[in-house]
């Protein structure tokens, strides 16, 4: 058993060794440098809640290759941004532009804290508000004494 986690750990270590930092895809470092900061910008389709330049889902890369290709031609950053959202939308960019269309996106959370706030004042002034229970009079409170001290007697 001793030989067989020795065998294991020795062959963790060689393959830990034998890693190597992933070559860059473009020829060329700057092209690489701009694309990637380009896709910060902008939000994996797949994962949702990754930059296209972290994800490794398999529509990352093509997108990642097409802003290289962009790049490659001659496109300016904006023009990329443009391009990437008139195909896919505001909702590939991390800071979609504040518009009519993204007002809800934008401004919704702050309407629905408002919202709770209003909602949580109205039932704290609700409960403030509330009367105190009548008094009782002196046949129930013998009652409730009478109950207090023999609760068999029901009656």
């Amino acid at each position: 058993m001793k030989l067989w986690l020795a065998l294991l750990l020795a062959l963790q270590c060689a393959l830990a060794a034998h890693a190597s930092e992933a070559p860059p895809l473009a020829d060329d470092p700057v092209v690489e440098k701009r694309m990637v900061s380009i896709s910060e910008e902008l939000r994996c389709l797949v994962c949702q809640n990754e930059s296209l330049a972290g994800s490794r889902a398999d529509l990352a890369m093509d997108l990642k290759r097409e802003i290289r290709s962009l790049i490659q031609s001659g496109k300016s950053d904006t023009e990329i941004m443009d391009f990437m959202v008139s195909r896919y939308g505001d909702f590939v960019r991390y800071r979609p532009p504040v518009n009519p269309v993204t007002w809800l996106l934008w401004f919704g959370p702050f309407v629905l804290l408002v919202g709770a706030v209003i909602v949580l004042v109205r039932m704290v002034r609700a409960s403030q508000r509330s009367e105190a229970p009548p008094p009782i009079d002196e046949a129930q409170r013998a009652k409730a004494q009478s109950l207090l001290h023999d609760p068999d007697n029901l009656s």
